[in-house]
Order: C-alpha cells, then sequence, then structure tokens
C-alpha cells in the first residue's frame, strides 16, 4: 500500500505522540490532559473577566469581516481583480499576492483612523481609565467619521428608509445603517473604477483584432497579440504606480 506524502507526515506525527506517551507511562511520568469546565466563583471580578475574553474571543472571529466591511480593502481588492481581468492574465499576480497588496494598502489607509481608535479607546481601556461600553463608543467615532466620507448619502437614505430610521443629521445615523450603506458605496466605486481601468486595454483589443483581420490571420487568437501589447502599454505607462495612487487619492478627503 502506498501513502501520499501528506498522509506520511500525519502517521508520523501519530507515531512520534504516542511514542512520547509510551515513554512518560514508562517512565512513571504524570501525562498530560485538557480539561474544559465552568466553574463558580463569589468573586465579581473573575466573572466580568472571563466575559471579556469570551467578548474578545467573539470579536476577533469576527476579525476578517469587520477588516473587509468596514475599511478599505474591498474596494482595493475588487481593482485590483478587475486589473488582472483587463490585462487578460486572471491569475497573474497570484490571488495571494492581490490580498496581500490589499491588505497592507489597507493598513496605510487605515492608520490614521487606528491612530485614532488606539489614542481614544485602545490605550485609556488598557490603563483602566474608562470602561468597555466607553471604549467601544470612542472606537466607533473614528471609524463612524471614515465611513462616512466615503458613503453616498443615497446610499444612507435607501437604508434608513428601509429601517424607517429618522436622523437629525447624517452623524446621528446608526452604525447598523452606515455598515451596509457603506459597503454598497464601495462596490460603487470599485466598479466605476474598475470601468475606467478596462476601457485602454479594451481599445487595445480592438486595434489588435481588427489588425489580425485586416490582414488574414484569422487563425491566430487576437489574445496571443494582444496580451504582450497590454503589458507593454501598462509598463511604460507606469500603471501600478498610477493605479495605487488613484486609490489613495479615493480616501485622502
Amino acid at each position: 500500500m502506498r501513502f501520499d506524502n501528506r498522509t506520511r507526515l500525519r502517521l508520523l506525527a501519530v507515531l512520534g505522540l504516542l511514542g512520547l506517551v509510551g515513554f512518560a507511562a514508562a517512565q512513571g511520568l504524570p501525562l498530560p490532559h485538557v480539561t474544559v469546565g465552568v466553574d463558580g466563583t463569589d468573586k465579581h471580578n473573575d466573572v466580568a473577566s472571563s466575559l471579556q475574553i469570551l467578548a474578545l474571543l467573539t470579536v476577533l472571529s469576527l476579525a476578517p469581516a469587520i477588516l473587509m466591511l468596514t475599511t478599505a480593502f474591498t474596494r482595493i481588492v475588487i481593482i485590483l481583480s478587475f486589473l488582472r481581468q483587463a490585462l487578460g492574465t486572471p491569475s497573474i499576480p497570484p490571488n495571494q499576492v492581490v490580498i496581500g497588496l490589499s491588505l497592507f494598502l489597507t493598513f496605510f489607509v487605515m492608520q490614521p483612523t487606528y491612530n485614532e481608535v488606539s489614542k481614544s479607546a485602545i490605550q485609556p481601556l488598557m490603563a483602566h481609565r474608562i470602561t468597555a461600553e466607553q471604549a467601544m463608543d470612542n472606537a466607533s467615532k473614528p471609524m463612524k467619521d471614515f465611513m462616512l466620507k466615503n458613503t453616498y448619502k443615497t446610499d444612507i437614505e435607501l437604508f434608513m428608509n428601509i429601517r424607517h430610521e429618522t436622523a437629525q443629521s447624517v452623524k446621528d445615523v446608526s452604525m447598523v445603517t452606515l455598515i451596509p450603506a457603506f459597503i454598497i458605496s464601495e462596490l460603487k466605486t470599485a466598479f466605476v473604477v474598475g470601468f475606467y481601468v478596462f476601457i485602454p486595454f479594451l481599445i487595445i483589443d480592438l486595434i489588435v483584432a481588427s489588425s489580425l483581420m485586416s490582414m488574414g490571420m484569422m487563425m491566430l487568437p487576437p489574445t496571443v497579440v494582444s496580451l504582450p501589447a497590454k503589458i507593454l502599454v501598462f509598463v511604460l505607462a507606469n500603471g501600478w504606480t498610477t493605479l495605487i495612487a488613484a486609490i489613495m487619492a479615493g480616501y485622502s478627503t
């Protein structure tokens, strides 16, 4: 019977673990064990700390969704994906590179907001100057200001009408209404930028296709000729710098 490399590694890991357990038993050493339980306590501080840890674990489990839907990540990753499709290289750059670049650009865009969150919420909470509820309220204000700057008013009005919500000003809109409006606005902006990214490459495709047809080279796929032409134009136009600068300019206001 033959095993692949992954199965072999798993078997070696299991055998090694069994060997360690057998060695510990032969030497009379106590075997490790893990217990999970809920014990009673008379101290309110222990209960509060446990609840805070549980709340922190819940937030960490939702961290990917929070990162993607309340920051600049959605717009950046969609624009870069449009660029790959426009170039005709759907797998270059790889997904890991696109996501990694989008992540670090997101941190670059969100740095002023995160600095404000750290200054007004995280540092006072760690110093026990404010409560967890006050820290959540202080942290939501910079995030709310960022999302309001990049959300169309029509999208905010849409979700306010759906929820039958009223507010005296835009800043009084609840986060439950603002977050979906922000996501829709980011998708709109990303698709608009993607349209402008597609136009020059579409023109190159049309020129190459018409040139091949006029020369009677109908058996030659246009993508074979247009792909190097698009890459050359993109490099000569300093495309990466221009595109990243345009994305950053969209968040400078």
